[in-house]
């Protein structure tokens, strides 16, 4: 069985960072791409950033320059450094992994970013 934890989210003022990170536990899968998916209240959920087992990334044009995602494929890990963050960054962060195919997602994580 697969799972997903994440860790990282907060309280933090605009201008701030936070950095989120997620690890994927269980046996018999191999990981195509890892990235983090965002809801806010009342808005769809988002893609914020994505990268592959070999690397490439993509982002969201909102966060571009703002946040950096990687990972470490030897512990199943994926992280998002988020920089000079905004009130409009206020969501529920998704960690998701895609694996033969199939998408698996964490619980989330609140980040709050103040004015």
């Amino acid at each position: 069985q697969v799972q997903l934890v994440e860790s990282g989210g907060g309280l933090v003022q605009a201008g701030g960072s936070l950095r989120l990170s997620c690890t994927a536990s269980g046996s018999g899968f191999s990981i195509n791409a890892m990235g983090w998916y965002r809801q806010a209240p009342g808005k769809q959920r988002e893609l914020v950033a994505r990268i592959t087992s070999g690397g490439s990334t993509n982002y969201a044009d909102s966060v571009k320059g703002r946040f950096t995602i990687s990972r470490d494929n030897a512990k199943n890990t994926v992280y998002l450094q988020m920089n000079s963050l905004k009130p409009e960054d206020t969501a529920v962060y998704y960690c998701a992994m895609v694996a033969g195919g199939i998408y698996y997602w964490g619980k989330g994580t609140l980040v709050t970013v103040s004015s």
